[in-house]
C-alpha cells in the first residue's frame, strides 16, 4: 500500500479515539473503508487492537492533525520521508531463563570439543558467558568442570545454526591468515639466515 501508515487498523483506532477528524479523513489516511472506521467508532471492528500513536512513530504531526480537524475536506498527509524501516536485523540480547542458564557452560564445553578452531572470545559471545569462563572450561579449571555435560547450544536454542556457521567461517579465515603470516615469517627468517 503506497503511503499507508505502518499499522493502519491500530492507527485508525488511535485517530478515532484521540482526534475530531471525520471518518472519511481517517479512512483515506489509513487506506481503509469509511465503513470500517464507523465500525471502529461503534466498537464493532478492531476489538482488542491496541491503538497505535502515529505522532510517536513520526508519521503524523500534531499540526497536521489540527489542520485537518479544522477543515474536514483536507486530507491528512503522511510524513513518509521521516519513516525509516530498517531491514538489517538488530542483534537483540535474548533473555535466557534461569533454567537454561546452567546450560551455557555445557554449551561452551560442547563448542570447545566440537569446534576447537573457535577462539574463547567467539564462544563467549555466542553462548553469552564471559571469556574467562570459557578459558577456564578449556583449561579444565572451571569451578564446576566435573559436573559439565557437553550440550549442543543450537539444540538448546541459545543461538541459531547460522550464527554458529558464521563464527566457524570467521575462525577458518583467521587460521588461514595466521598460517600465511607464519609461512611469510619462515621464508623471511630463512632468507636472513643465509
Amino acid at each position: 500500500m503506497p503511503n499507508a501508515p505502518l499499522m493502519p487498523m491500530a492507527t485508525a483506532v488511535w485517530l478515532v479515539e484521540n482526534t475530531t477528524l471525520t471518518f472519511k479523513q481517517i479512512a483515506s489516511f489509513c487506506k481503509l473503508h469509511e465503513v470500517e472506521i464507523q465500525g471502529i467508532a461503534d466498537g464493532e471492528v478492531a476489538k482488542g487492537i491496541k491503538a497505535y500513536n502515529p505522532i510517536i512513530s513520526g508519521q503524523l504531526s500534531r499540526e497536521e492533525i489540527e489542520l485537518s480537524s479544522k477543515d474536514e475536506n483536507r486530507p491528512l498527509q503522511i510524513k513518509s520521508s521521516d519513516i525509516e524501516i530498517s531491514n538489517s536485523e538488530k542483534k537483540i540480547k535474548k533473555y535466557v531463563p534461569l533454567s537454561k542458564r546452567q546450560d551455557k557452560p555445557d554449551s561452551a564445553l560442547w563448542l570447545i570439543k566440537q569446534h576447537n578452531l573457535l577462539k574463547d572470545s567467539q564462544i563467549a559471545k555466542l553462548v553469552g558467558i564471559t571469556k574467562n569462563s570459557v578459558t577456564s572450561i578449556r583449561n579444565k579449571s572451571y569451578w564446576n568442570y566435573n559436573n559439565l555435560n557437553p550440550k549442543d547450544p543450537v539444540a538448546l536454542n541459545l543461538f541459531t545454526q547460522k550464527d554458529l556457521l558464521d563464527a566457524i567461517e570467521k575462525a577458518v579465515r583467521r587460521v588461514k591468515r595466521e598460517k600465511k603470516q607464519k609461512d611469510k615469517e619462515k621464508i623471511s627468517n630463512l632468507a636472513s639466515a643465509r
